[in-house]
C-alpha cells in the first residue's frame, strides 16, 4: 500500500531537525508537515491545524540544540518547549532522538517506520 498520501506531522523543540526532515520527506514524495507546537500555548494546536495521519516527535538535547544554531536560549527556555510539546509527545507514533543519528539516518528510520505501518 502506498503511504505517500498520508499527512506526516513533525513536532519537536527548536533545532531538532523538523525543517530538514520535512524537506527530506517532501523530496521523496511524502506529505511532511512541520508543526511549530513548541511555540504555542495551546497543547493540541498540532492536531487542530494539521490533523496528521501520523505524528513524528523529534528529540534533541539542550547541548545539541545550542550547538546546531546560534541560540541564546537558556536551559529553562528549552524545558519550556518540552512542556508545550507534552501533549504531542504523548500522542506521537514515533519518537526519534536526532542527537544520535545524522540526517540521512533519521530520514531512513522514519521512512522505514512510515512504510512499515
Amino acid at each position: 500500500m502506498d503511504k505517500k498520501h498520508l499527512v506526516i506531522g513533525i513536532v519537536g523543540p527548536c533545532k531538532s531537525g523538523k525543517t530538514t526532515l520535512q524537506k527530506g520527506l517532501i523530496s521523496r514524495g511524502y506529505q511532511g508537515k512541520q508543526i511549530a507546537q513548541e511555540h504555542s500555548f495551546s497543547p493540541s494546536m498540532w492536531k487542530v491545524l494539521t490533523n496528521p495521519d501520523m505524528l513524528i516527535f523529534l528529540d534533541v538535547s539542550y547541548e545539541n540544540m545550542v550547538e546546531r544554531g546560534k541560540s541564546n536560549w537558556l536551559e529553562k527556555d528549552y524545558e519550556e518547549q518540552y512542556r508545550r510539546l507534552a501533549h504531542a509527545m504523548e500522542r506521537a507514533d514515533l519518537h526519534v532522538n536526532t542527537d544520535e543519528n545524522n540526517i540521512e539516518e533519521v530520514l531512513a528510520l522514519i521512512i522505514d517506520f512510515i512504510e512499515g505501518v
